[in-house]
């Protein structure tokens, strides 16, 4: 069984969200065919993200979202797979959404997905990647019912 947990570090209540993403990745987990599997989510602001993007990263900016993959540097096989940390920062998504035309949940979840993603050890850094990555996100958004209309 895969697990998700979300912890929230803003002020605001996003209980609904929390609800959503833990259907989501799950949902996601399961295309993939992950099994004992977990991740944490963690809602933060845009001060909180930017001081991650610039103490991990070296970036000095706030960005959208940041995943810290476990499994990078573990050669030993667990029974349940731990597979990292995904901030969000819930200001950018909402700045997104806006600015993409989509709603609050469409940005965030497919933020989420996006870091989840990068958990299991997709990324986007050659265009090949990029294109599978970016497949792999549509995929699971749309067959869960998650379009660019919502």
């Amino acid at each position: 069984m895969n697990r998700v947990y979300v912890f929230n570090e803003t002020s605001e209540d996003f209980s609904k969200v929390e609800k959503d993403l833990k259907k989501i990745l799950k949902y996601a987990l399961k295309l993939e065919k992950v099994k004992k599997a977990e991740c944490n989510v963690i809602l933060v602001d845009n001060k909180k993200i930017h001081e991650i993007n610039k103490a991990y990263r070296g970036i000095d900016r706030e960005t959208d979202v940041i995943s810290f993959a476990l499994e990078d540097n573990l050669d030993i096989k667990m029974e349940v797979r731990i597979l990292g940390d995904i901030y969000i920062s819930v200001d950018k998504a909402k700045e997104q959404a806006e600015s993409y035309g989509h709603s609050f949940k469409r940005e965030i979840s497919f933020l989420a997905v996006h870091g989840l993603l990068h958990l299991l050890g997709y990324n986007h850094e050659e265009k090949r990647d990029e294109e599978v990555m970016f497949q792999k996100q549509e995929e699971v958004l749309s067959k869960y019912g998650i379009t660019r209309s919502l």
